[in-house]
């Protein structure tokens, strides 16, 4: 099943990369689109275990999904999951 989420703390290209990478690393999960426009995440999944895997991946890496907790020191994690996308591709 395809899934889109709109998430937080969406920067540049690094954090799209840092996303796609991290969410291409799990059993199940695939096809990861990550839209810098529109703020969204789209990926395929089995299972809604899958879903809640992947989400929690999204807030362990400080991009929660839209509606759910982003506080200051999520935002300012961000900020090194999206320095670290820039080097890692």
């Amino acid at each position: 099943m395809r899934t889109q989420v709109h998430i937080q703390n969406l920067k540049c290209g690094g954090c799209a990369n840092t996303i796609d990478r991290r969410l291409s690393e799990i059993k199940n999960i695939s096809d990861v689109v990550v839209n810098q426009n529109d703020e969204t995440v789209s990926f395929d999944h089995h299972t809604s275990h899958d879903f809640e895997r992947a989400k929690h991946v999204l807030e362990m890496i400080s991009y929660p999904i839209l509606g759910d907790d982003n506080n200051l020191l999520t935002k300012a994690k961000s900020y090194i999951s999206c320095a670290v996308g820039r080097t890692k591709k």
